[in-house]
């Protein structure tokens, strides 16, 4: 394996864990760099780009730009919603940093992005609520009157973003090789068992 993929309920700790796996396997990761990258090639601003993040469009033009693109026709992006643009970015940008090697991604849809190459661990992160709500509060500064509907609108957008630019659904456990528990086992353990499966599961 050289690619690690991380999607992640809200608070279950997938930044933490994809950036330590990154330091221990001393590879590139990717979670909102992405977003930089991003702004960067399309030449936008960063905060433009932030706020429709993991985020999906529902549109009925991204459909339509796909259908000529899976075609071979020429098409432009520039007429798509942000998201959309985002996405069609982002994707670019994550078979670009498969091509070049091991690195660690998070969220974006990698897993579905990178779903036909075979060196590739997708790994699913979830927690109990109280475990989410505790780290969402003092690792993110979220508000503790609200947290439940907090994670619940979190874990919808990113349901809504997977679910929109897959044809497979973000919790089904059939489009991972590892679902953990990080509650139960805690980040570091975690870690350790994403790093077993890493080596064990050959492409």
């Amino acid at each position: 394996m050289n690619i690690i993929t991380i999607s992640r309920q809200y608070g279950s700790g997938g930044r933490e864990i994809g950036k330590k796996l990154a330091n221990k396997l001393q590879v590139p990761f990717f979670d909102k760099e992405l977003i930089i990258m991003a702004a960067k090639k399309s030449g936008m601003s960063e905060e433009v780009f932030k706020s429709v993040d993991e985020r999906a469009a529902s549109s009925f033009l991204y459909s339509l730009w796909m259908n000529g693109y899976s075609y071979g026709i020429p098409t432009a992006t520039n007429h798509l919603p942000l998201n959309d643009q985002l996405f069609i970015l982002q994707t670019e940008l994550i078979k670009n940093a498969a091509e070049k090697g091991p690195c660690v991604i998070v969220g974006r849809c990698a897993d579905y992005i990178l779903r036909e190459r075979h060196d590739v661990l997708h790994v699913f992160l979830y927690a109990d609520e109280a475990f989410r709500a505790k780290r969402a509060i003092q690792k993110y500064g979220e508000d503790e009157k609200k947290i439940h509907e907090i994670l619940i609108k979190k874990d919808k957008q990113r349901s809504n973003y997977y679910n929109f630019y897959s044809d497979t659904r973000w919790n089904d456990p059939q489009n991972y090789h590892l679902c953990l528990n990080t509650g139960a086992l805690g980040i570091d353990n975690s870690i350790e068992m994403i790093l077993k499966a890493y080596n064990i599961i050959q492409p």
